[in-house]
């Protein structure tokens, strides 16, 4: 995947984010937003380590090896932050005190359900805090690429790999397009940079409406 596929992702993400929402920011594309939203956002984010007020990336003079977010990558942390254990922190997402969770996926479904931890026949390092976070947190955005690299579709009519969760995914946003999931169907809601219906359909294996109407709807 481009860099430039992944700060579109990542940008047009950022937009789902609203003020005062509690969002936890999962590996690899989630975790470009920050570069994207406006200091006066005012969206707090947390990490599954155990950091609510995650600040941007430091700079050499700001950097400190104890501060790290989930990926063990190094944050600063804004004023007012807390700091907790990780036993108080999945007490958060499990009490469904976590707004917002951002996170890749290999396959989204038709459904909803998400699959995003295992590929049948390859090593697995296990699922992590993924389960408790699709479940847990109020809404579920899925940041990833229209296909895998070998070229197959990962939004599918039915998830093929094992699931994370059932029905748990409300957006979906790759670098072609945004579904959300409505009724337990797909529907697409805007095109990006330049896509067409058509394009998104040849990368898309599962059914979907389209209702551009939908673009801002929550």
């Amino acid at each position: 995947m481009s860099d430039d596929h992944k700060r579109t992702i990542a940008a047009r993400a950022a937009l789902e984010l609203r003020a005062g929402e509690v969002v936890n920011l999962g590996i690899g594309i989630p975790n470009l937003i920050p570069g994207f939203l406006d200091d006066d956002a005012g969206v707090f984010l947390h990490t599954e380590n155990g950091l609510l007020g995650v600040g941007p990336r430091p700079d050499e003079n700001e950097l400190d090896n104890d501060m790290i977010d989930a990926a063990k990558r190094p944050v600063t942390a804004l004023p007012g932050a807390s700091y907790f254990d990780s036993a108080s922190s999945f007490a958060m997402i499990r009490g469904g005190h976590i707004d917002v969770a951002v996170l890749g996926a290999l396959q989204v479904s038709a459904g909803g359900d998400i699959a995003n931890w295992a590929v049948p026949g390859k090593d697995v390092l296990g699922v992590g805090g993924a389960m408790d976070l699709v479940v847990g947190a109020r809404r579920v955005i899925v940041t990833m690429t229209a296909t895998s690299s070998a070229g197959d579709p990962k939004v599918v009519p039915v998830c093929t790999y094992p699931l994370t969760a059932k029905g748990a995914v409300d957006v979906v946003i790759t670098e072609l397009s945004v579904f959300r999931v409505r009724h337990g169907g797909l529907v697409l809601v805007e095109l990006l940079d330049g896509a067409t219906v058509e394009d998104v359909k040849a990368v898309t294996s599962a059914n979907f409406a389209v209702d551009l109407e939908l673009r801002h709807a929550s």
